[in-house]
């Protein structure tokens, strides 16, 4: 058995070397090297090249490397067989370690205070809403969301959660499809996505969506949060919506075109927080343990776990 690692943009071969120690008995293989393609039957991929995974007649899985599986299923020449996605306790911590992070900044105004502390401005006056007074949206309710929604509720932050289906979460109120999506927005303070890029959800923080935020809360205007996918997001209404005050601030892990390219204005403009796409960053000792795990079950006649539904991409 071979397993192909393919991947663009990370070190390959912290990946390589926790494969080879995890599964001693299969041959881990790169694009580069020479192998035979009809002994591969697993692949493990973060941006593979389109066509890179054609003409490998015993492949029985793929597996992504990372949150995301929207890079998988742009491959048109993706092969039919089970994508698995990772589900992994390490990732879920990180991204909810940054969800907290950065709702508590906005919500404890620490911009401000930064800014303060440059111009040696001491005021002692300023409102500080306590964290139930602040209604907090998060966009996506999978395991990632789920868990960041739970957090935010244990700090004390009134806690709604939007998705496609009913999700039950105790203590959080639920929203589902686009029926009470408009209801959802209009009681978010905070809106925190980390919803799947799907042709569904493609674009959707845009101008009008910024729009429809609650603009009745106590922090003086809807700041977003965008831990998710870079195409979930319109860089252009972003700024517009900030420049005009229908957004207070942005904060984002994810870009349309990464690295972020020098030029955008997001880089200089004062009420965006950019950070280089690390709010849960895929550890390869958590990862490739995980990976192996499903690839022994398998082979001991266990169903593939977290396999993605190919006609909703997640």
């Amino acid at each position: 058995m071979t397993l192909l690692v393919t991947i663009r943009g990370w070190e390959v071969e912290p990946w390589l070397d926790r494969f080879r120690r995890l599964l001693p008995d299969k041959r881990i293989v790169t694009p580069g090297d020479d192998f035979a393609r009809d002994r591969v039957e697993y692949v493990a991929t973060w941006k593979h090249p389109a066509g890179a995974l054609r003409d490998l007649p015993k492949l029985k899985a793929i597996f992504s490397l990372g949150a995301g599986v929207d890079h998988v299923f742009a491959d048109p020449d993706l092969p039919d067989v089970p994508v698995a996605r990772v589900v992994d306790p390490d990732l879920t911590m990180r991204m909810s370690e940054w969800v907290l992070l950065h709702v508590l900044m906005h919500h404890r105004q620490q911009r401000m205070y930064d800014w303060q502390q440059v111009e040696k401005i001491w005021a002692e006056d300023r409102e500080q809403p306590a964290a139930k007074d602040v209604r907090v949206g998060v966009m996506g309710l999978g395991e990632l969301g789920a868990d960041a929604a739970r957090k935010l509720a244990v700090v004390g932050f009134d806690v709604a959660g939007w998705a496609r289906s009913r999700h039950r979460l105790e203590g959080i109120r639920s929203f589902a499809g686009a029926a009470e999506l408009d209801a959802f927005l209009a009681r978010t303070d905070i809106l925190v996505c980390l919803l799947p890029l799907t042709p569904d959800t493609r674009d959707i923080l845009d101008r009008a969506l910024f729009g429809k935020l609650a603009r009745d809360g106590r922090l003086g205007g809807p700041i977003v949060i965008n831990g998710g996918r870079g195409g979930l997001q319109n860089e252009d209404d972003i700024i517009a919506a900030l420049d005009d005050a229908t957004l207070k601030a942005a904060v984002l892990d994810v870009f349309k075109s990464e690295p972020l390219p020098p030029d955008s204005p997001l880089w200089s403009h004062p009420r965006v927080t950019v950070s280089p796409h690390n709010s849960a960053v895929s550890n390869p000792d958590a990862i490739a343990a995980m990976i192996a795990r499903q690839i022994r079950a398998f082979e001991r006649g266990e169903a593939l776990r977290n396999v993605v539904d190919r006609t909703r991409q997640y």
